[in-house]
């Protein structure tokens, strides 16, 4: 099947088998949540692996050989299979094929669980080395949210509020790679209001986070509660352009920084799976 539909009562979901992609986060049957994937940007919710962002000249280099990357990896643009569904949550897999590994010449299993429970989606990411050595990898979550919340809304009313005071400097990307300069956090305390000129430069990069959640917001809207756990860097990304869609990525990893062009184990960000480890992330959504 190419999608299936998971519900608690309260909140449906709609999972796509291409790239196991959340295209569809319905409150009560009446308010949809997820960005419907119109002109401005043809996706909902991509997964981010075997990378995160870009690689220069979009190559990765592994033990004298390179291999064509793009951007954010491949598996957003591959089909899973359905390992479980159930009525209110279902898994998806992806293993690795001669189709990745002209890309990325890992032997991998990526499973990937939404489940439903009353006014929460809990999505988790389980990544497994399958071979004899060392896998290096990042992973991340790209779903987009409408902005406003709720047709009609002001857009410039909504913000972002942190759990904890994010002081630390954020970091920014130029034709995809990460500058090596840091900039002023926009963050106020823990609020951060939203506007379109945050994104003139393209994502804003929290790569020292002291949150592990946050509330995205809108006065007298219902806001959304969104946390993670195991991704360590965090990316807010619209189009400057009056696109109606922000979103909230977690990652573990981030684009090449614009000077390195060594081997791709080497690159800052990844993490390395020993043979036959698995690491779990997860990020959950509650509407409140």
């Amino acid at each position: 099947m190419d999608r299936t539909t998971i519900s608690s009562g309260s909140l449906s979901a709609t999972v796509k088998a291409a790239g196991a992609e959340l295209c569809s986060l319905m409150d009560n049957g009446e308010r949809e949540l997820i960005w419907q994937a119109g002109p401005a940007w043809p996706r909902h919710a991509p997964i981010l692996f075997p990378i995160v962002g870009r690689l220069r000249n979009d190559l990765l280099r592994y033990r004298g050989k390179t291999y064509p990357m793009k951007q954010h990896g491949f598996a957003r643009d591959l089909r899973f299979t359905w390992s479980k569904t159930l009525p209110d949550s279902c898994t998806l897999s992806l293993h690795d094929s001669e189709a990745t590994h002209a890309q990325y010449p890992f032997p991998f299993q990526l499973d990937v669980t939404f489940a439903l429970h009353e006014r929460s989606l809990t999505i988790v990411y389980d990544v497994t080395n399958k071979g004899d050595l060392e896998m290096p990898a990042s992973i991340g979550a790209h779903p987009a949210f409408n902005w406003p919340l709720a047709s009609g809304a002001d857009k410039s009313s909504h913000t972002i509020v942190f759990s904890q005071v994010e002081a630390a400097p954020i970091r920014r990307v130029s034709d995809g790679l990460l500058r090596a300069q840091t900039y002023p956090t926009p963050v106020q305390g823990t609020i951060l209001p939203l506007s379109e000129t945050l994104f003139v430069d393209d994502a804003v990069i929290f790569e020292h986070l002291a949150s592990r959640s946050l509330r995205y917001d809108a006065p007298g809207q219902p806001g959304i509660e969104f946390s993670w756990q195991g991704f360590r860097e965090l990316g807010l990304w619209s189009k400057p352009t009056g696109a109606p869609f922000l979103c909230i990525e977690p990652w573990h990893g981030f684009a090449s920084p614009a000077g390195f062009d060594g081997e791709f184990d080497d690159k800052p960000g990844l993490m390395h799976l020993a043979a036959g480890e698995t690491r779990s992330f997860s990020h959950r959504v509650t509407v409140g």
